[in-house]
């Protein structure tokens, strides 16, 4: 399924110079809460470039082949903005290339083999 460029963020670099982050969404998940209801929610990531802000306009809107997987990464805290609630996440969700996505599946069922 194809990730969507939805919108774009301007950022600074660690060196303190601003770039252009371009926001990706994937497709509707129906996902469980913990109290057991459904609901419907997509994958969002976002993904460093080289564009200029005309570039990264001129591209919402457009769909991109890969998927938005969820990766482990170093504990950090989070707020929910519309509760105000502070959680404590380990994992983060990143851009993953269409052929990168097929050889992650290809590796996990030799593994199962």
């Amino acid at each position: 399924m194809p990730v969507k460029i939805t919108d774009y963020r301007i950022r600074m670099s660690g060196e303190g110079k601003p770039f252009i982050a371009l926001i990706l969404a994937g497709g509707i998940e129906i996902v469980k809460s913990a109290n057991g209801n459904s609901y419907a929610t997509a994958k969002k990531c976002s993904l460093a470039t080289t564009f200029d802000e005309a570039i990264a306009k001129s591209l919402v809107g457009t769909e991109m082949p890969g998927t938005i997987q969820r990766e482990q990464c170093d504990p950090y805290e989070f707020t929910v903005e519309e509760t105000g609630e502070v959680l404590l996440l380990s994992h983060k969700y990143a851009y993953a290339e269409e052929q990168t996505v097929q050889q992650d599946y290809a590796r996990e069922f030799s593994q199962m083999a």
